[in-house]
C-alpha cells in the first residue's frame, strides 16, 4: 500500500498580509532593517512635525542671503556711477557768460561778409588805352572811374553800375585773392543804371554770391554794403533797410531812378556797384547812389540800391 506523502507547500508573500515574510529579509533589503514605508519604531511620530519647520527654516535663510548679496551688488554699482550734480539757472547762466568771454561770437555783419567776401571784386574803368599803374591815385579822378562790382556766376559774370565803367576804354577787375583780370561790357540797363562785365580769366576759387528776392525785404530789416569806397577795401559797412520803392534822380542825371531801396549802411563813392546783403549772407541789391545835398560827395546817411530783381534782369537771369 502505497505511503502517501504529506504535500509541502511553500508560503506565498502575496498570500499571507504580513507575516509570512517577517522572520526573512528580501534579497534587496539587509536583514533586520525595517521596510522603507515603515516608520522606524519610536520615532515615527516625532520625525514628521520638525521636517516640514527645517525646509523652510533653511529656505529662509537662502532667501535672505540672496537679498544680502542683491543689496551688496546694486550698493557696488551705485558706488562706482558718477553722482548726479543739480545744476542752478545761476551757474548756467555764468558758465555761458565765461564761454562767451572765452571765445566770443562773431557778429552779425561778420557772418553776413563771410557769405559774399570771395564774390566781392574791385572795378577800374580806365579812360587811357595805356593805362596800367592801377595804383596811382593821382590819375583816377580824371582818368580813371572806381567802383565795386559783385560775381553773380561762376562763369564771371560780374554786376557792376554802369556809370561806373561808362565810357572807359577798357575795364579792368580784380578779384578777392588779387587775381587781375581784363572784362568786357556784355550787358546794360541804363534805367537801372546797372551793367553787366565778364571776366576774361578767373580765379581758381572763384565763388559767386547768392541772390535773394526782396519780396520780404521790410524797413528796418539789418543789412551791410561791400565796396571799395575812395579805392579803400573791401570794406565792409553795417545799417539797416530804411524804405523800398524809393526813386532817385542825381544831379547830373537826365533819368530818375525808381523801386530803389534805401539803406542807411555807410556808402561813399567807389561803394557804387556793390552788394546790399542780408545778414543770412545774400545779396538783395546793387548799390547805386548816394544822396548828396552838399557837392563834397561824402555820405550823409541815404544810399540807394538796386533791387537785385531788376539787376538780375540785366544779366539774362529768370526773376525770382
Amino acid at each position: 500500500m502505497p505511503i502517501r506523502k504529506a504535500t509541502i507547500y511553500t508560503p506565498s508573500p502575496r498570500g499571507r498580509s504580513g507575516s509570512a515574510g517577517a522572520g526573512k529579509a528580501l534579497p534587496s533589503q539587509p536583514a533586520g532593517a525595517p521596510k522603507a514605508d515603515a516608520p522606524v519604531a519610536g520615532n515615527a511620530t516625532a520625525a514628521t512635525p520638525r521636517a516640514g519647520p527645517r525646509r523652510r527654516l533653511q529656505a529662509l535663510l537662502w532667501a535672505g542671503f540672496g537679498a544680502l548679496v542683491a543689496l551688496a551688488a546694486m550698493l557696488a554699482v551705485t558706488a562706482l556711477q558718477p553722482q548726479i550734480r543739480l545744476i542752478t539757472q545761476a551757474q548756467i547762466d555764468a558758465a555761458v557768460r565765461h564761454s562767451l568771454e572765452k571765445d566770443p561770437l562773431p557778429s552779425r555783419a561778420m557772418k553776413a561778409y563771410s557769405g559774399v567776401a570771395r564774390s566781392v571784386v574791385r572795378v577800374v574803368g580806365l579812360m587811357d588805352e595805356n593805362d596800367d599803374a592801377l595804383e596811382r591815385p593821382d590819375k583816377m579822378a580824371m582818368e580813371r572811374s572806381l567802383g565795386t562790382g559783385v560775381v553773380i556766376k561762376d562763369d564771371g559774370t560780374i554786376l557792376t553800375n554802369l556809370h561806373v565803367v561808362w565810357g572807359a576804354k577798357r575795364v579792368r577787375v580784380t578779384f578777392a585773392n588779387g587775381h587781375e583780370s581784363e572784362a568786357q561790357l556784355v550787358g546794360a540797363q541804363p534805367e537801372n543804371d546797372l551793367a553787366v562785365l565778364k571776366a576774361n580769366s578767373l580765379p581758381d576759387d572763384l565763388e559767386p554770391a547768392t541772390m535773394r528776392s526782396t519780396g520780404d525785404l521790410a524797413p528796418g530789416d539789418e543789412v551791410i554794403a561791400v565796396g571799395h569806397p575812395f579805392g579803400i577795401g573791401p570794406s565792409v559797412s553795417s545799417g539797416v533797410v530804411s524804405g523800398l520803392g524809393r526813386e532817385f534822380r542825381a544831379p547830373e542825371g537826365q533819368q530818375a531812378l525808381t523801386n530803389l531801396i534805401q539803406f542807411d549802411a555807410a556808402a561813399n563813392p567807389g561803394n557804387s556797384g556793390g552788394p546790399l546783403v542780408t545778414m543770412d549772407g545774400f545779396v538783395v541789391g546793387i548799390v547805386t547812389a548816394i544822396l548828396n545835398p552838399n557837392e563834397q560827395r561824402t555820405f550823409v546817411g541815404i544810399g540807394f540800391a538796386v533791387p537785385i530783381e531788376n539787376a538780375a534782369g540785366a544779366a539774362g537771369m529768370a526773376p525770382f
